[in-house]
């Protein structure tokens, strides 16, 4: 197998560290290799706080992945996070020389630079600068100028930045390895990449990625993102709040939360009160399953109404044919479809990874969905074409002093 068939992606979450090799192949689909997964240490709201710690976490995520795949691993394409990463939608227009016959590849390039050129916030750099839509003299819906005829071209991009120094830190994590970075892929971008198919980008859907320490989201409007974000809120603010609210030990509580909690109040649970054994450290007791609901309830309606409120400001669940999809740990909590549905007023479902194949437990695991979208969007993205901009995005990553 050669080794440009070869992708790895990894995520450096609050929860856990993930690593998946997978093959890519000719036909635009991904077979699975192996996955490698650590519990995540040092890490608080998806950002690391704790170098050395965090470190070891990705080291035997890495040889989890590699002994399981039986792949070498030297180079990762790394998902990033947290609340400090923004978004926004930009135009950028050139005029074509009218002694050219045709558009060519360095115009959509010239184009792409027109619509970066922007301020940013000091501190910041850019993550992605996305293509949305091609113009041509106004006339829009054109997915390939090259090769067309016209004296205007214009394109609007979605533009992803974040604070340099936290991405670095990110990034160097991994170098400190002698693993290179190939690239970095803001996780609410890689998980939509197999969770919302081109229909529904067309008709319009909200991805949302619930993880342990953030929450990401990303909006599809006319077949491309719109729209993307994380708010610092995940499912370890549930686990803390139960440990407050029912005074448990913080391990006990999130698997509470995993094995019973649930956001239903509909009297359908046999069983009005959990029983907690006794444990090492630990003296058992009984939990109303009630009480339990009501503060996982509360907490995730939360999270879903700050994600609702930042839609708001664009109206832009008004254009969601396709509904909201869920996706990550978060998403496996009994009865969050229903409350997302009552919170957004849309049709909403549960998913997994889609457009892959290999080991099925791990296609059908939506924690993984961040992980293995950050080797979908490697396959998609990195073509011959773009490798140009892309190493160069890499490049300044480097400069950065990693």
């Amino acid at each position: 197998m050669a080794r440009e068939d070869i992708l790895v992606g990894l995520e450096i979450g609050t929860s856990k560290v993930c690593a998946v090799v997978a093959e890519a192949r000719r036909d635009s689909t991904m077979k699975i290799l192996g996955v490698g997964v650590a519990q995540s240490c040092g890490v608080r709201k998806g950002e690391i706080v704790d170098f050395d710690t965090a470190g070891k976490c990705v080291r035997e995520a890495l040889a989890d992945a590699e002994e399981k795949s039986d792949v070498e691993i030297h180079q990762v394409f790394l998902s990033v996070t947290g609340s400090h990463i923004k978004s926004f939608n930009k135009r950028g227009a050139i005029d074509i020389s009218p002694d050219q016959e045709e558009i060519r590849y360095a115009d959509l390039e010239e184009v792409r630079t027109v619509a970066g050129e922007v301020s940013l916030p000091q501190a910041n750099t850019f993550v992605h600068t996305l293509l949305q839509h091609y113009y041509i003299d106004g006339q829009d819906g054109v997915l390939n100028p090259e090769g067309m005829m016209g004296s205007k071209l214009e394109a609007d991009y979605h533009i992803v930045h974040g604070v340099r120094t936290r991405i670095q830190n990110n990034i160097r994590c991994v170098r400190e390895l002698n693993i290179g970075v190939d690239d970095v892929v803001f996780a609410p971008v890689a998980a939509a990449e197999v969770i919302i198919d081109p229909s529904q980008r067309e008709l319009g859907g909200l991805v949302i990625d619930l993880g342990g320490g953030t929450t990401g989201y990303s909006v599809f409007t006319e077949g491309a993102i719109k729209r993307s974000g994380c708010i610092a809120v995940g499912g370890d603010h549930v686990t803390n709040d139960i440990s407050l609210g029912l005074r448990l030990p913080m391990a006990r509580a999130e698997r509470l939360k995993v094995e019973e909690g649930g956001v239903l109040f509909d009297g359908s649970e046999d069983v009005p009160y959990i029983t907690l054994k006794d444990e090492a450290g630990f003296v058992g007791c009984e939990v109303e399953r009630e009480h339990l609901n009501n503060i996982i309830y509360c907490r995730l309606r939360e999270t879903f109404e700050l994600v609702k409120r930042d839609l708001d400001e664009g109206r832009i669940l008004s254009y969601l044919g396709a509904g909201v999809m869920l996706t990550g740990g978060g998403s496996l909590i009994r009865g969050i479809d229903q409350l997302a549905s009552e919170v957004f007023g849309l049709p909403v479902r549960l998913t997994r990874p889609e457009t892959v194949s290999g080991i099925t437990s791990h296609f059908e695991d939506p924690t993984l969905s961040t992980a293995i979208g950050v080797t979908k969007y490697a396959q998609s993205v990195h073509a011959p074409k773009q490798e140009g901009w892309l190493k160069s995005t890499l490049r300044r990553f480097k400069s950065f002093g990693g």
